[in-house]
């Protein structure tokens, strides 16, 4: 017996192919652009051509920008895996009450609007001398990170059995031993999912950067931000298609990683 989708089905099927390109074609045009032929930010005329992305590989300001935020996105997004790992496995033992509070305040970084967040670090780093360093953009994209990795851990050890946590204290493991052999492997693969999460957000992380940088730290995005507001170049457009590229990286790797687990 042959089912025939009902014109309500139909429609919402459009409709939901219609919301996704809605969403989806406006960062995917970026890609053509970054190989146009011409020298101001248009679709190829004569041919496709890979001199913005050799400008981009080439030119010390985009090379030098990219190779930064490489760097501190790594180094932020170590610290924020490490961070929100344990105080995912530290509200497990706390009273429910007490965890219900903490968790609000860990998640608030994902919360807060951009520019809320970016004008309470820029009035926090003044005092502290921490404007346009390194060590504020450290701080404040480990804080963003940290949301990210706290709940995917979180929603790891969810499924989690405390048995075994039991049952190793009471064979006479440690803490250290706890940790290291029972809950951060059972917590691995939300924390690699975290970390991906964790990177995107340092990654492409513009609005605070506006806010607690200038000159001395010049990281990818506030290049491109600057360049579309002084010169509108197409190398902008290489510079936006590789951070896509990044991006659906990381969100294949947390698919593959969710699979995986679902799998085990």
């Amino acid at each position: 017996m042959t089912v025939v989708p009902s014109a309500w089905f139909q429609f919402w099927r459009i409709m939901a192919v219609g919301v996704l390109a809605f969403l989806v074609l406006p960062a995917l045009i970026v890609v053509p652009v970054s190989l146009t032929d011409t020298t101001w930010l248009a679709l190829p005329q004569n041919g496709l051509s890979l001199d913005h992305w050799r400008t981009l590989a080439s030119e010390p300001l985009w090379r030098d920008s990219l190779v930064r935020s490489v760097v501190v996105a790594v180094i932020s997004t170590a610290l924020s895996v490490m961070l929100g790992t344990l105080a995912a496995i530290g509200c497990r033992n706390l009273a429910p009450s007490i965890a219900g509070r903490l968790r609000l305040v860990l998640l608030l970084p994902m919360i807060v609007p951009g520019v809320v967040a970016g004008l309470a670090w820029y009035r926090m780093f003044i005092p502290l001398g921490l404007l346009d360093t390194y060590a504020g953009v450290l701080l404040a994209h480990t804080v963003g990170g940290i949301p990210p990795v706290f709940v995917t851990v979180s929603a790891a050890l969810a499924a989690f059995d405390p048995r075994l946590e039991q049952a190793a204290r009471s064979m006479g493991a440690g803490t250290g031993i706890v940790l290291r052999r029972v809950l951060f492997p059972a917590a691995l693969p939300g924390m690699a999912s975290g970390a991906v999460f964790a990177f995107i957000a340092s990654w492409d992380e513009v609005v605070v950067l506006l806010f607690i940088t200038s000159r001395h730290v010049y990281l990818l995005p506030r290049a491109i931000w600057d360049g579309i507001n002084e010169n509108v170049d197409p190398v902008i457009a290489a510079v936006a298609t590789l951070m896509i590229l990044v991006t659906v990286t990381g969100l294949l790797i947390v698919q593959w990683l969710a699979w995986r687990a679902g799998r085990n």
